[in-house]
């Protein structure tokens, strides 16, 4: 206790010691299971270490609802989470503040993906395919096999999008992994990725929300279905029988960043190097299977649990790092391609 006495009295120094009392933070993230292992891990134990409350809230990434604070000068959010394509966005239309990483710690303990101008990596993340062990037999090792209805027959599910659902069309095509964004910035390579689609659209239910995958795969609307891992991970802790294909996965990380003009960026700051810390980040991975961006803490972590994170080095090597700058480049082109096709 007399630690945590000691750690908050440095940081109200650090803040200015005429303020009598701290301000609370407002994080927004993405809910669902993640945000939960969030509290435990980061909202909670950092209360405790400086007094500052944590008020948690969700959204859907919408990028609008920070802009029109940022530009009205009413920024109420302290903290949010948002994807890689986001950040980079933000951070060029200044959205975000400016990252000062002497403040977090030392660059070279972290995923490079995990260092931005204006972001810090929470977790690394992936989006691979998931099934049902009780419903198929067989086990599928591949997006050729997802594609493969007559070896597996039955529904599968893939994210109402193009971002993923396009990388996935063409290695079950055959594009070799390291060629897949090569092949997709050309429009021979988009037709390739459509015309894959078109073999599987009858036998696909499309999904919006990550709960919805394993929901559906316990069900039995599914047999098989593009997920992400950490839901797929929620549901097994449930006792579900849904089992993790990382082969030809897509990773990604999920940053903290802090909204242009927040009045309170020197609390968030301190709470950004509070979560950043290795122990923070094993907690994290503890309570849900998405992977610590501060490689110290793969260090001494269970391996049964290592073993279930996309940052795990042997799930690394058999999967796709997405290409934030491809689809800050392309994004919005392929969106509409995408939903004008689905659509049909």
């Amino acid at each position: 206790m007399k630690m945590r006495t000691l750690h908050a009295a440095v940081l109200g120094l650090a803040l200015g010691a005429a303020a009598p009392a701290m301000a609370d933070l407002t994080i927004i993230s993405f809910g669902g299971a993640a945000q939960q292992a969030q509290e435990k891990a980061f909202y909670q134990p950092f209360t405790q270490a400086t007094g500052i409350k944590i008020h948690p809230g969700e959204y859907n990434g919408e990028q609008a609802k920070i802009k029109a604070m940022v530009m009205a000068g009413n920024v109420t959010w302290d903290l949010v989470e948002v994807e890689s394509p986001e950040l980079v966005r933000g951070c060029e239309e200044g959205l975000y503040e400016k990252i000062d990483f002497t403040k977090i710690g030392n660059k070279a303990d972290f995923l490079p993906q995990a260092v931005n101008e204006c972001g810090v990596g929470i977790f690394v993340w992936s989006v691979a395919l998931a099934y049902d062990a009780d419903k198929l037999p067989q086990a599928p090792t591949s997006w050729a096999d997802f594609w493969d209805v007559k070896k597996f027959p039955g529904k599968r599910g893939l994210r109402k999008g193009a971002k993923y659902t396009l990388e996935f069309a063409l290695l079950a095509d055959g594009v070799p992994p390291q060629d897949v964004y090569k092949v997709l910035a050309t429009k021979e390579g988009v037709d390739r990725a459509f015309a894959k689609l078109d073999q599987l659209k009858p036998h696909i239910q499309w999904w919006e929300a990550g709960a919805q995958p394993p929901q559906l795969l316990a069900s039995g609307d599914l047999v098989m279905s593009a997920a992400y891992n950490g839901r797929i991970h929620a549901a097994q802790q449930e006792g579900k029988h849904l089992k993790v294909v990382w082969n030809q996965s897509i990773y990604d990380i999920d940053s903290w960043a802090i909204p242009k003009g927040d009045p309170n960026k020197a609390q968030a700051l301190e709470f950004i190097r509070f979560a950043s810390q290795p122990e923070r980040q094993k907690a994290f991975s503890r309570e849900i299977s998405y992977g610590p961006t501060n490689l110290k803490a793969l260090d001494g972590l269970d391996p049964k649990v290592l073993g279930e994170l996309p940052s795990a080095p042997q799930n690394l090597a058999v999967a796709l790092p997405m290409n934030t700058e491809f689809w800050v480049e392309h994004g919005e082109e392929l969106e509409q391609r995408f939903n004008s096709w689905a659509a049909k």
